[in-house]
């Protein structure tokens, strides 16, 4: 008898990551979203392809799916909780809260008279997601008590690249050849739940923060630095030397953080890295610079890809220039498409005190910092 996972998102990582790692695990999967084309065709159909992009183009089959609207059938999503062996997420920090409510619900059912463990996961670009996640859920949950005793919420470190894409097939889904999934052990319930393709750690901060200050770090430094030169693809943009330039510079500084922070040896350090590098080069995985970039207060933020680097990389007097230099880059982004892009412009270009819109936007007291971030935007003024 299949396992049943209950998975919010049916958007491309949510098909072309954790839905293939969950098929090839013995599940079941009702997928979970507001899309209603989506859903319509995981019910009909209940089986998708994905695609690998590589020479091979090899076709993976993912079956025994279904989909449910959570906006129009809430209550087969509290329903499916109530009988999941596991939850997770895929569909970006900022839709977590969102969910939290319809989870607690469905977890409140469960708890009735259901004492199996269960673990939810979110598998967000975001460090401490599932965490977050529980502390929204915890806000309308009504059986607190059994779920600290049965339901875990594991951070995870998650990473592939799947491009933006427009199939004949609305349910296929092209991903690149590499995935890395890895889970907080020690946050778990179920521990006996273990799955294959997943890597499970007594600790997950060193690979959360490898992953960003690499994988995330990286791939927005062809963006923003590609945006200024003019490119419009990622691929583009790495085929300019000197935009391939700062990103190694880049990732030599994050580098030198995670090995001073983590132990991580140099030499493993550098073949992470350069496989990394490899994986943005990879042709047939090129990606709008739009896409990549976007949401760039977020990027900004405290906790996240640049200034969390900066911040500790000052702490511990390692070389930090070149990130800083990305970031007076970042500042001269513009999308009227993003609203994110489209405030970021009104603060910076209505600054009468630009250190302080500097200080708003990452969180950085006013001092050196904010003022080498000033000098990095003012270098890059046309």
């Amino acid at each position: 008898m299949l396992k049943k996972a209950v998975h919010f998102g049916a958007g491309n990582i949510g098909r072309g990551f954790v839905g293939e790692i969950l098929a090839e695990n013995g599940f079941s999967i009702d997928f979970i979203d507001v899309n209603e084309q989506l859903i319509e065709a995981l019910k009909s159909r209940h089986t998708y392809d994905i695609e690998l992009a590589d020479q091979t183009h090899q076709h993976v089959v993912v079956d025994n799916v279904s989909g449910i609207n959570n906006a129009t059938d809430p209550a087969a999503v509290v329903e499916a909780i109530a009988k999941a062996d596991v939850v997770t997420t895929a569909i970006g920090p900022n839709i977590l809260p969102r969910i939290a409510p319809l989870i607690a619900e469905g977890l409140d059912e469960r708890l009735k008279n259901n004492e199996a463990p269960l673990d939810v996961i979110a598998c967000e670009n975001m460090i401490g997601a599932s965490q977050a996640l529980k502390a929204d859920v915890y806000k309308t949950l009504q059986n607190k008590e059994a779920a600290d005793r049965f339901v875990g919420f594991p951070n995870a470190a998650v990473d592939r690249i799947v491009p933006a894409q427009n199939h004949e097939d609305i349910l296929m889904v092209t991903v690149e050849p590499f995935h890395e999934w890895v889970v907080d052990a020690s946050q778990m319930r179920n521990a006996d739940l273990k799955l294959d393709g997943v890597h499970y750690v007594p600790d997950l901060e060193p690979y959360i923060e490898r992953k960003l200050f690499t994988v995330n770090t990286g791939h927005a430094t062809i963006a923003y630095m590609g945006y200024y030169l003019g490119y419009e693809d990622i691929k583009s943009a790495i085929s300019d030397e000197s935009v391939l330039a700062q990103l190694r510079a880049v990732l030599a500084q994050t580098g030198g953080l995670l090995v001073k922070k983590w132990k991580f040896s140099g030499s493993e350090l550098e073949t992470y890295q350069n496989e990394v590098i490899a994986r943005f080069m990879n042709p047939d995985l090129s990606d709008a610079i739009s896409r990549i970039a976007r949401t760039p207060l977020r990027k900004l933020g405290y906790d996240e890809r640049f200034i969390r680097p900066i911040r500790e990389t000052d702490g511990l007097e390692l070389p930090n220039d070149d990130l800083i230099d990305t970031v007076g880059m970042v500042l001269h982004y513009q999308d009227s498409g993003d609203a994110e892009a489209v405030e970021l412009r009104k603060m910076v270009d209505g600054a009468s005190d630009l250190n302080a819109v500097i200080e708003k936007i990452t969180g950085l007291p006013a001092g050196p910092l904010v003022e080498k971030i000033k000098s990095a935007y003012d270098k890059y003024v046309r």
